[in-house]
């Protein structure tokens, strides 16, 4: 599992990279592709998200249930 701190450096990182493809292509006029590129980002941040999530239930669960 990443720390805390790498986690939210990742999440800043995909979220400035995708400002900056966002703001190209909607200078370029493709404003519709600019769109699709916000949406991936954020899908990809979910998925960063929902599997840190799910790290942290996993470990919550092994405390609780544990079985020595």
């Amino acid at each position: 599992m990443l720390t805390d701190a790498s986690i939210l450096f990742q999440i800043a990182g995909i979220g400035i990279i995708v400002a900056i493809i966002h703001t190209i292509l909607k200078q370029m006029g493709k404003e519709e592709i600019a769109q699709f590129a916000t949406l991936l980002g954020f899908i990809i941040v979910l998925v960063v998200v929902v599997s840190s999530l799910s790290d942290l239930f996993q470990q919550i669960r092994s405390v609780f249930l544990f079985q020595g």
